[in-house]
């Protein structure tokens, strides 16, 4: 059935349902190809239906009714009649829209293409995604995401207390859009131009009168994995998953050196073992030396989460806000106290910077040994755990 009718309120709320199975269609009087729908089942479609130029006609749907009001209706089929009149065709526009990939879908594109092959943190992506990204923009069309969008994400992150979370998650949705167009599946970046949060650098490490209640109930650690993981970590200022992931055959005692193919930016580092990583080690080595220092049962091999642990040794010593990461600063402060050179902390830490870069390349392991050592017998003299003539590591055993 079709008619014309004038599309009010009134006339449209009362229109009758059709038999089963049938749908009646209305003609708006006021607005040329506007449409209304009507299923047997009650459900009211606004439509246009319009000759495109030199091809058969065409229904573009607009909305459900009462959802899309009359107005709304008959604002967007003039905008349409006008779009055809410009030699457009709404309808290819509006199939290529359902074509148009979602952010979960080109998230997931992006994990799979990218993330995962190129970056170690592949892992810390898909956790941010599944966080703080699939509720607000994972079902939207890419089209639909805006600047305005990206910003309430990064501002509600902050608003939660977690400022710099906030940044690292508007920086992965800049990341995911900047490969969205460098393989050509989106042609813009609506995440540039967000001004991201002021961020206070980190500076904690162990101070002098924590070392003694640290290594204290580090003495007391029963998990010997656990404890020895931390020893490692404080005295080679090693990144954490490099040292989970640390290798026998990585590791050369003629040399007291430790090879590390590659770190988190990008380089490789051969790290000086002071006599007391030495030691840790050696008492770690099994007969056959082979696989990881510190085995784990997982799909890696290696020790994987040290956190239950950490926590222990913390809650024995009494002391709070302390990172595994602010070991590897704690390394670098007591370096700094001995009078090491920037330079030389920059190159025990592997610290990537452009502007030290050639003052590193000329500096050979020795004065980077003698600084680690410096700093190692500084931390332990003021723990109370050693003297010029014996070692804080066999003095704890």
């Amino acid at each position: 059935m079709t008619n014309k009718i004038n599309f009010t309120k009134a006339t449209i709320d009362v229109l009758p349902m059709p038999e089963p199975g049938k749908r009646d269609t209305y003609h708006d009087t006021k607005t040329s190809g506007l449409q209304l729908r009507i299923t047997s089942t009650g459900v009211k479609t606004f439509s246009v239906y319009r000759r495109i130029k030199r091809g058969d006609p065409e229904r573009i749907t607009l909305g459900r009714y009462p959802d899309m009001t009359i107005e709304q209706a008959r604002r967007e089929a003039k905008r349409i009649t006008l779009d055809i009149a410009d030699g457009k065709n709404p309808a290819e526009v509006k199939r290529g829209q359902k074509a148009e990939l979602t952010f979960a879908e080109l998230f997931a594109e992006y994990l799979e293409r990218h993330s995962k092959p190129k970056k170690k943190t592949w892992t810390e992506d898909k956790a941010q995604f599944e966080t703080y990204l699939v509720k607000p923009l994972g079902k939207k069309k890419l089209s639909a995401i805006d600047r305005n969008s990206i910003a309430r994400v990064h501002s509600d992150i902050t608003k939660a207390g977690h400022a710099p979370t906030a940044n690292r998650v508007k920086a992965l949705v800049s990341s995911v859009f900047g490969w969205a167009i460098s393989v050509g599946l989106w042609q813009s970046n609506p995440a540039i131009g967000i001004k991201s949060n002021k961020e206070n650098q980190r500076d904690r490490f162990l101070q002098s009168d924590e070392l003694p209640k640290f290594f204290k109930a580090l003495a007391e650690e029963e998990n010997q994995a656990i404890k020895d993981y931390v020893l490692v970590s404080l005295l080679t200022g090693a990144r954490r998953s490099n040292v989970l992931s640390m290798h026998w055959k990585d590791i050369n005692f003629e040399r007291a050196e430790w090879r590390i193919a590659e770190t988190k930016n990008g380089t490789s580092q051969t790290v000086a073992l002071s006599p007391e990583a030495i030691e840790v080690l050696s008492n770690r080595k099994p007969t056959e030396a082979d696989g990881f220092v510190f085995p784990g049962i997982g799909k890696s091999g290696h020790l994987i989460e040290p956190k239950k642990g950490w926590k222990r040794i913390l809650k024995r010593a009494g002391i709070k806000d302390l990172r595994i990461h602010d070991l590897r600063r704690t390394l670098g402060s007591w370096q700094a106290k001995t009078g090491a050179s920037l330079a030389i902390i920059g190159k025990s830490l592997n610290h990537k910077n452009q502007n030290t870069t050639a003052i590193y390349a000329r500096l050979d392991l020795d004065p980077v040994r003698e600084s680690i050592n410096n700093a190692t017998n500084a931390m332990l003299t003021a723990a109370g755990l050693k003297d010029n003539t014996k070692s804080a590591v066999t003095k704890e055993k």
